[in-house]
């Protein structure tokens, strides 16, 4: 039964949220394995945006934005909502009213595998938001979702108190009790990243940076000039 809240979850800590939200979603991913990348079809709703912080996830019912209010009592400053329909939707649940109280209350950003409305607003207002639509048409109130519990959401898992990191990649999920692990791996891959992008600024070609030529030889690349190219497609 719907209409579960649940109180006083522990989030992972923000220091390391911030930390993640610099490397981005891109190097995240890739450093947890290529692991936690919420569907592509979730994008931020307008250019340029970012944003890092512990998950509050959010069920909401079909057309009814009901239990977005509820969740908001439950947000601290450094949470992202993290919501989802209990069925597919695509209605605007989401506007620069709730974006100015999520606001006042620390939210850093919203996720949501729906549709949002006020784009230019929530634009001017600065709020993130990472949504399936965007759609004019807004929703009901009355009917319960729950706050705070496990949810699906495109393609993942996503528990309460998770970092959830978003930019113009797209939105990465980093489990609570892994995020200081997936942290140093992150930083790791920037430290390699910029010694390959050194060596690509010399000239260099990935065969050589990514030590790919054995792979090549392996699934049986050939390599021949244009003479024998000619001569081999007339036999």
């Amino acid at each position: 039964m719907a209409g579960l809240v649940v109180t006083g979850t522990p989030r992972a800590d923000l220091a390391v949220a911030d930390a993640l939200s610099a490397c981005g979603v891109a190097t995240v991913h890739e450093a947890q394995g290529r692991t936690g990348l919420l569907g592509s079809h979730l994008g931020p709703v307008w250019p340029g945006a970012r944003t890092a912080g512990t998950a509050v996830t959010v069920t909401v019912a079909p057309g009814d934005n009901t239990t977005i209010a509820v969740a908001m009592e439950q947000c601290r400053p450094g949470d992202v909502l993290v919501v989802v329909p209990t069925a597919p939707c695509d209605m605007g649940y989401f506007g620069d009213l709730l974006a100015t109280s999520a606001m006042a209350r620390g939210v850093r950003g919203l996720v949501i595998e729906a549709g949002v409305r006020d784009v230019a607003d929530l634009r001017e207002l600065g709020f993130p938001v990472w949504s399936k639509a965007v759609s004019a048409e807004g929703t009901v109130k009355g009917t319960l979702g729950d706050v705070n519990v496990p949810i699906a959401i495109a393609g993942q898992i996503v528990e309460p108190g998770d970092v959830i990191v978003a930019d113009d990649d797209g939105v990465v999920r980093v489990g609570r009790l892994k995020a200081a692990e997936v942290l140093a791996a992150s930083k790791a891959r920037e430290q390699k990243e910029a010694g390959s992008r050194a060596r690509y600024a010399a000239g260099e070609i990935a065969l050589d940076v990514n030590d790919m030529r054995p792979l090549l030889r392996k699934a049986g690349i050939r390599y021949v000039d244009h003479a024998t190219y000619l001569k081999e497609q007339q036999r």
